[in-house]
């Protein structure tokens, strides 16, 4: 059993990129689906399309190079944990890299990027940190 979910997708997606993988399949949830979603509204995957094998359910996510090769995710990690949640206030959210990263939070009103929850005028939990 996986106490913690999201990071187990992150990691999965943090070895495909280390291995040069093209894509990777990830078990499905709400929430997996819409960190993916904001993933590649940003720009740092290729694609994801949800598939259905049976009674479960996976995300295949197709990981994005540049032309030499080189992964457009330079790093993805986890910020709030299952032991330690980290809670911040719309003015509280942190710049990643000066603004070069993302932040990817959950709110009240869904999950989103710290960039669109500032400007939203909302806080909430920071799932993990994109660059």
């Amino acid at each position: 059993m996986n106490t913690d979910p999201i990071a187990d997708m992150l990691t999965r997606v943090r070895n495909a990129i280390q291995a040069r993988h093209p894509k990777v399949d990830v078990p499905s949830s709400k929430l997996k689906v819409e960190i993916a979603r904001i993933l590649k509204e940003e720009g740092y995957i290729a694609n994801f399309k949800v598939a259905e094998e049976g009674p479960k359910r996976t995300i295949k996510i197709y990981l994005k190079y540049s032309p030499d090769n080189a992964p457009v995710i330079s790093a993805i990690e986890r910020v709030s944990r299952p032991g330690c949640r980290v809670y911040v206030g719309q003015t509280e959210i942190p710049r990643v890299l000066g603004g070069l990263g993302i932040n990817i939070l959950t709110t009240a009103r869904g999950v989103m990027t710290g960039r669109d929850a500032y400007r939203e005028h909302v806080g909430g939990e920071i799932l993990c940190r994109v660059w």
